[in-house]
């Protein structure tokens, strides 16, 4: 496993990170989610191969997510600090008028909701899992320097929204001498890649972290070459909502399946090295439902692709609707 700065601060991580929205409760969330016993052999096998770095968020199974998360790390890790740990606020956790959203209030009551859940008295990454139109973005930055100043976070970091909104939020915590966001946690992928136009090149300027969700295009590319199916793939109805242009798909599903064939490796593989080696991606975020899924992950590290390799993925790659 490597090792890296998330963006320019002196935090390491693994070149993996796990998503953990794979683990919770099925009857909170979705069918394909692990409960906690199925989960467990999969942390310890990713633990085992050097990873450190994990996300989730409080809405992931309604809570349960985190709660999983925190009792599973607690006994794979023999310390809080040999792990990074990540969480999200913004989504519904509750029916109230004040139990979404950025809002100082909810922001607050997140975090601590966020901690109880995960039993730690911090986390070391929390993130906006998306940009509220209905709270000042002063609010909400000030209550996220709050956060970080309490303890409670060692770095803030953000997720899907467009660069001149990233950019504003930077610059409101830059000019009242806020906290700054370190990491950004877009959607990103051989299949969607709008990131590139405009919020990639922003947070490479910036020195900003990249940590790309849904790498594997919510299994798609895993899957690349096969007829198979996966209960995921039944069931995840924002497959079909973000991957719409199923002829380009089909062209770059080819491609990847030709450079797993030349290779002898998994579509995984593949696919999860192509992202590692854009410009300023730290770590995927890899969503895993079986221990080879940890294996791809971490082998993909080591999958060096060439230049020629990584033009010939790229090359039919069609511009898409932005989808945050």
């Amino acid at each position: 496993m490597e090792y890296v700065r998330l963006g320019t601060t002196g935090l390491k991580v693994s070149r993996v990170c796990l998503g953990m929205m794979s683990y919770g409760d099925p009857a909170r969330w979705s069918e394909w989610v692990l409960d906690e016993a199925a989960a467990e052999p999969i942390v310890r096998r990713a633990a085992d191969a050097g990873v450190t770095f994990f996300d989730t968020a409080d809405v992931y199974s309604q809570g349960a997510s985190e709660e999983v998360t925190g009792r599973l790390l607690r006994a794979v890790f023999p310390s809080r600090d040999d792990y990074v740990l990540a969480t999200k606020v913004f989504f519904p956790m509750g029916k109230g008028p004040n139990d979404a959203g950025l809002s100082r209030k909810h922001v607050m009551a997140a975090i601590d909701d966020s901690l109880r859940r995960l039993g730690t008295d911090h986390v070391d990454l929390y993130q906006i899992h998306r940009w509220d139109p209905d709270t000042p973005i002063e609010e909400t930055m000030e209550a996220l320097h709050d956060v970080v100043r309490a303890g409670k976070a060692r770095y803030l970091g953000a997720s899907s929204m467009f660069a001149w909104q990233f950019a504003k939020a930077q610059h409101v915590a830059e000019v009242n001498g806020w906290t700054r966001f370190v990491s950004m946690q877009g959607h990103y992928n051989l299949l969607y890649r709008e990131e590139e136009r405009e919020m990639n090149p922003l947070c490479a300027d910036q020195g900003v972290g990249l940590i790309p969700w849904s790498p594997l295009a919510r299994g798609v590319l895993a899957r690349a070459g096969s007829a198979e199916t996966t209960t995921r793939a039944g069931s995840d109805q924002r497959i079909g909502a973000l991957y719409t242009d199923a002829e380009n798909d089909r062209q770059i599903l080819d491609r990847v399946a030709h450079v797993a064939r030349e290779r002898e490796v998994p579509p995984a593989r593949v696919a999860l090295s192509w992202v590692m080696r854009q410009p300023g991606v730290t770590a995927p975020i890899v969503g895993a439902t079986k221990e080879r899924h940890v294996d791809d992950a971490v082998a993909a590290v080591e999958l060096e692709l060439t230049d020629k390799e990584l033009a010939f993925l790229a090359e039919p790659y069609r511009p898409r609707r932005v989808m945050h």
